[in-house]
């Protein structure tokens, strides 16, 4: 059974700049923290909510009805699993209304359960439109769950200086491989989706899975594909200089998301932080230089600043609604890398030929 949302157990979430929006809560019964920023994608919240790149931040839907489809079963494999990583990523949850029943074939419970099992609290009864239009307007912003409107100011882990490194939290420990093919590729996990490791292995490849801070270049393999990932990219030195390293030795890459601004950084590109940063799964992205446009699905809140581009790169692809850079690609050699999400999941897979243009380069 799904479990009751709990209407009368009053709950609010409060930004940094003082606003206050008064609900009620569903999920675990816990306070949380984090980067508040909003998704405006229609379905997926499974696959989102599992996407390691919302590590640290609350996240509010803008759809208006949310878990009235439930939560399919877990799996052990990334391989086989319905989720993009082992568990819930993001740190709360903001929606107008919670759907406290739900039907689907493969729903095994509801959204409200999954919350509990994760420890992942859940704020309903929320204006999320008024809501985000605050975060339009002033940016993304800090911003608390709380159950108690003075707890925050007195729980340190609550604190906005509270450090962490939110790359080493998702990236796995230890390198794992998954078998697929003779050729064999390296994937640098700073968060990585299971659907990104599954869209290579499914294309013939073996994929040796390593930490985001492991130096690939001591591998022997036919190239190398930086993840998606949380945070800041300047936050990830390591992952830079190993990104600097590939490509000082002519490594076939491919990154994805975090993975496209580390590369431009290891270039010697810059970044800067989006004002509300590019959630959904319908953002347009023209190929530059062509009259091509692709809805993709995208998750991140940093972008490459295209004016700072060595002269041997170039923009590949451009977001079609505010101009920023979705891609950027290597004018003679094997590198190349795009902001947003061919593994889709959620969202449209009209990208996908991607991975397979990432094949098509290996030695």
């Amino acid at each position: 059974m799904t479990r009751q949302s709990g209407k009368n157990d009053a709950i609010s979430l409060t930004l940094e700049d003082g606003s206050v929006f008064p609900g009620f809560s569903f999920g675990a019964p816990v306070e949380a923290a984090g980067e508040v920023v909003f998704n405006t994608g229609m379905v997926g919240y499974p696959e989102s909510f599992s996407d390691p790149s919302y590590r640290g931040e609350i996240l509010v839907l803008t759809y208006p009805l949310i878990g009235n489809y439930g939560v399919p079963a877990t799996m052990t494999s990334p391989l086989e699993s319905s989720f993009e990583s082992e568990r819930v990523q993001i740190e709360g949850l903001v929606v107008s209304e919670f759907s406290e029943s739900h039907s689907h074939w493969q729903a095994t419970k509801g959204l409200a359960d999954w919350l509990v099992e994760q420890g992942v609290p859940g704020i309903a009864g929320i204006d999320t439109r008024a809501l985000t239009k605050i975060l339009r307007e002033k940016g993304t912003m800090q911003g608390y769950i709380l159950r108690d409107p003075e707890s925050g100011i007195r729980n340190p882990t609550l604190s906005k200086t509270h450090p962490r490194h939110v790359v080493s939290e998702v990236s796995v420990k230890e390198p794992i491989e998954y078998k697929g093919g003779k050729k064999r590729v390296a994937v640098v996990d700073c968060g990585c989706k299971n659907t990104i490791i599954k869209s290579l292995v499914t294309r013939g490849l073996t994929v040796m899975r390593v930490p985001w801070d492991f130096d690939v270049t001591t591998l022997d393999v036919s190239g190398v594909l930086f993840s998606n990932g949380p945070g800041d990219p300047t936050d990830c030195r390591e992952t830079i200089e190993t990104a600097r390293k590939v490509i000082q030795a002519g490594i076939p890459t491919f990154g994805i998301c975090l993975g496209t601004q580390m590369l431009a950084l290891a270039a010697g590109g810059k970044t800067f932080k989006l004002k509300y940063g590019h959630r959904s799964q319908n953002q347009p992205c023209a190929m530059v230089g062509t009259k091509r446009c692709y809805i993709t699905s995208q998750n991140h809140g940093y972008a490459v600043d295209s004016a700072t581009l060595p002269p041997d790169w170039e923009t590949w692809f451009q977001n079609a609604n505010d101009g920023t850079n979705e891609g950027v690609r290597h004018r003679t050699k094997p590198f190349m890398s795009v902001q947003f999400h061919p593994e889709a999941t959620p969202g449209p897979v009209d990208t996908a030929f991607l991975f397979d243009e990432f094949v098509g380069m290996l030695r």
